[in-house]
């Protein structure tokens, strides 16, 4: 079940216990009578579940990287915080937008609702806005026309979960106003035409095995992770669209691998 509908309910539950017992209940008990306990753990609990639920909801919330689709901006095992408001206010639960404030800019680092089952949250880097023609050509990328250029960075080798090396380059990229490193791997294709999906709005799409370009529908964003050769991302599942977006991430606020990791900016 979803958190921030679990928090919703036992605000629900706590808070109408509250209400309750102080217009009702603690009229009726005698003088001298304690409120029973499930009315003094309602009464405990509701003022801090409140504020959870507000701060995770409007505020920020926090979330754990699962995988290593974003080295090396983001590395397994760290604990991030996402900006819930940065890009708008949004209803809790139904995640319906509210109060329009920003867009999504190329280069920012955004979790969302995996459009192939929202149930679970994702995160990659925005690469295509709304309009935007995104082609990606033997491993270079190239946005409405204007290759994106690469600086390279020198080897970059990482140990997955499995235990399993992995030798890559790491190279510089420029979207929009952010730099940011990211990592290709020589050894990999391009692409793996077979776990493209038939998602909404293929059919703005070419693929072939060296080649994915896609024309951005409006309302939608096209999402690449910055390890390029080991994230499934838009490449492979389509466009977010702007109601599956959760926030935007900007803080590293523990890793219990790599304590050198706490604070950096995402």
């Amino acid at each position: 079940m979803d958190f921030a509908l679990i928090l919703f309910l036992l605000s629900l539950l706590t808070g109408s216990v509250w209400l309750l017992d102080k217009f009702l209940l603690k009229a009726k008990r005698a003088d001298g009578v304690t409120e029973p306990w499930w009315v003094e753990y309602a009464k405990s609990f509701f003022p801090v579940i409140i504020t959870v639920f507000f701060i995770r909801s409007f505020l920020v919330e926090p979330f754990k990287i699962p995988s290593g689709s974003m080295i090396p901006t983001l590395q397994v095992g760290d604990f991030i915080l996402v900006n819930k408001f940065t890009y708008g206010l949004r209803l809790p639960v139904i995640n319906q937008k509210i109060v329009q404030l920003n867009n999504p800019q190329r280069g920012d680092v955004m979790v969302f609702h995996y459009p192939e089952n929202p149930s679970l949250d994702y995160i990659k880097r925005v690469v295509g806005l709304p309009g935007d023609t995104v082609e990606y050509n033997h491993k270079k990328l190239t946005i409405n026309g204007v290759v994106q250029p690469l600086i390279p960075g020198g080897d970059y080798n990482y140990t997955e979960q499995d235990l399993n090396f992995v030798h890559t380059e790491k190279n510089q990229e420029t979207l929009g106003e952010r730099k940011h490193d990211l990592l290709i791997n020589p050894e990999k294709p391009t692409l793996y035409l077979g776990s493209v999906s038939e998602f909404p709005g293929r059919e703005n799409c070419t693929y072939d095995d060296e080649l994915v370009r896609c024309k951005v529908p409006a309302g939608n964003y096209f999402m690449m992770g910055d390890n390029r050769d080991n994230s499934r991302d838009s490449r492979y599942w389509g466009f977010v669209p702007d109601n599956q977006i959760v926030g935007k991430a900007f803080f590293v606020w523990m890793n219990f691998s790599d304590f050198k990791r706490i604070g950096l900016g995402i």
